[in-house]
């Protein structure tokens, strides 16, 4: 907020003096805090540092070793600059010895030719100094304001981090403090050449105050968090030191972030919105920065084995828990992710939809694969049981794959693996495609237009007769082939009576036109329920063709 010796030069009053920098030309650019009129040597212990000094030089040492002494002094406590009236005492060019001094120690010495009122040139100096405070506080009001607003409306970071970009015109990044990238903007500037080896960077920035400027990383550094857990840091990139305000900028930004994590702690963490939204982008056509991002959270897609995890809660005991709240995937979530630490598995983790957990695990070539599995697979069970709903989970694995347009093949088939194995869950820490056996070959030939046509000819009729008279003939022919043509279970599951199901069993045969005592039109049916089912489930897939009415 003060202005420069270079500016207080330009001033009327003083172009009027006609100045003249003598020496010390390069520090132009200090900043002038104050000007102070000093006509004794032995002035440098009056001074605070930032003083321009005025002079007419008439109480200056006559000796060289003096006048060397004189400027020393005032280069020790950090005055801006000296300027010498050449009327009085010298009336061309002031000694050489003070001219070799100035340009030793950097400080600037400028003389003025002409008779200047010092007065003048110290009100002018000061009320362009109480200009640049004024205006510096307009803003910093300005800032408290915008991001006041911002966390009386709960900002999501993304928005808090846009009015930064916004304000200080500078690129700014939110990181965890294991310095993982939680969110960025990067100010109309290249977000690839931001993120770059992002971890090992902010690794070597230390700084000991809550906000401090790194000056060799050029990084205005602030701690986020409130009442004493400080989580995360805020990060603007500042190749000069930044003014005053950037710093307002930054603090308060902090505080609205931590604002915003202290109201929204019962909802999904701001590092799984993060992993939700890539994996969501994996699952949709990603775009082309985003192996850069997921690479600033630690988790590498390039060069590495890719593979797609769900994980389901419930199991075919608890079959009311299969379309999980979104509370319960969201501590599962977590639960996740802290198994994939516990086993140093770089994975990110998030809730795409409401049945599933989805991770992406990222393994370097030459990992074992079943073993990291296992690993990760017995820790997600033990962490899942240890959460406040203590459910039991399924745990699904997708094909392995190397690129990255292939990881959404891998993603959807582990969610497939796991709707099929949550009603037949077998035993195993963890479920592939070759463990579910039926639903597995349909996952595989899911895409195949006779398989779909074959499911619109058994189902065809029953469900044009759901769909036009609103009955549920198809969902009690799932329950009657789910419990292998027993009708008593089956009713029982229908929450039927015998006789009303028995009933609603033979209505289905009559618009079928087949006899459930045959057990391959029943393994027929059943085939094309679960076709039926797995359109339902991954609504990517193509689907039997509805009926016409």
């Amino acid at each position: 907020m003060y202005p420069t010796v270079a500016e207080a030069l330009a001033l009327p009053v003083v172009r009027r003096g006609e100045p003249t920098v003598v020496a010390g030309a390069a520090g132009m650019g200090r900043r002038v805090r104050w000007v102070h009129v000093a006509e004794v040597a032995d002035i440098a212990h009056l001074l605070r540092g930032g003083e321009l000094v005025l002079t007419t030089g008439i109480a200056l040492p006559d000796d060289p070793d003096g006048l060397r002494r004189y400027v020393a002094d005032l280069a020790s406590v950090g005055a801006s600059g000296l300027v010498v009236e050449l009327v009085r005492r010298w009336s061309d060019q002031v000694p050489g010895a003070l001219v070799a001094a100035a340009e030793q120690h950097g400080l600037p010495l400028v003389t003025l030719a002409r008779e200047t009122r010092f007065v003048s040139v110290t009100e002018a100096v000061v009320s362009l100094i109480v200009d640049a405070q004024l205006a510096e506080l307009r803003a910093a009001e300005q800032v408290h304001e915008a991001f006041t607003a911002l966390t009386v409306a709960g900002a999501e970071p993304a928005e808090v981090l846009r009015e930064v970009a916004r304000t200080a015109g500078l690129p700014v990044v939110l990181e965890t403090l294991g310095h993982e990238v939680l969110a960025y903007d990067a100010a109309g500037q290249d977000p690839t050449a931001l993120l770059a080896d992002w971890g090992q960077r902010s690794r070597a920035v230390a700084v000991s105050e809550r906000t401090a400027y790194h000056a060799q990383a050029g990084w205005l550094v602030t701690v986020v968090g409130a009442r004493g857990a400080d989580w995360g840091r805020l990060v603007m990139v500042s190749p000069d030191p930044p003014p005053h305000r950037h710093v307002v900028v930054a603090e308060r930004a902090a505080s609205a972030l931590a604002v915003h994590r202290l109201v929204a702690r019962d909802r999904e963490s701001l590092e799984r919105q993060t992993h939700r939204t890539l994996l969501t982008q994996l699952l949709g056509q990603p775009p082309h920065d985003l192996p850069t991002r997921a690479a600033a959270l630690g988790v590498p897609l390039e060069r590495r084995q890719l593979v797609g995890v769900a994980i389901r809660p419930g199991t075919a005991a608890a079959p009311a828990q299969a379309l999980a709240s979104q509370e319960v995937l969201r501590d599962l979530a977590e639960a996740t992710a802290l198994a994939a630490r516990r086993v140093t598995v770089p994975a990110l983790v998030g809730v795409v939809d409401d049945t599933s957990v989805r991770a992406l695990l990222s393994l370097p070539p030459q990992a074992a694969l079943d073993g990291v599995l296992r690993r990760l697979a017995r820790e997600v069970h033990r962490r899942a049981a240890a959460t406040q709903h203590a459910l039991p989970v399924v745990v699904a694995v997708g094909t392995t794959v190397t690129a990255l347009p292939d990881v959404r093949r891998s993603l959807g088939e582990a969610a497939h693996v796991a709707g099929a194995a949550l009603r037949s869950p077998g035993t195993g820490l963890y479920h592939r495609l070759d463990d579910v056996r039926l639903r597995g070959l349909l996952h595989l030939l899911r895409d195949d237009e006779r398989v779909l046509a074959f499911a619109d000819r058994e189902l065809g009729p029953l469900l044009a007769r759901d769909g036009n008279q609103g009955s549920r003939l198809v969902e009690l022919l799932r329950c009657f082939c789910e419990h292998g043509g027993n009708k008593s279970a089956a009713a029982a599951a229908a929450h039927l009576s015998r006789t009303a199901y028995y009933q609603q069993l033979s209505r289905i045969e009559q618009v079928l036109g087949v006899s459930l005592e045959d057990p391959e039109s029943v393994l027929s049916l059943y085939v094309a329920l679960l076709v039926q089912e797995m359109g339902e489930r991954d609504p990517q897939l193509p689907r039997p063709p509805t009926p016409a009415t």
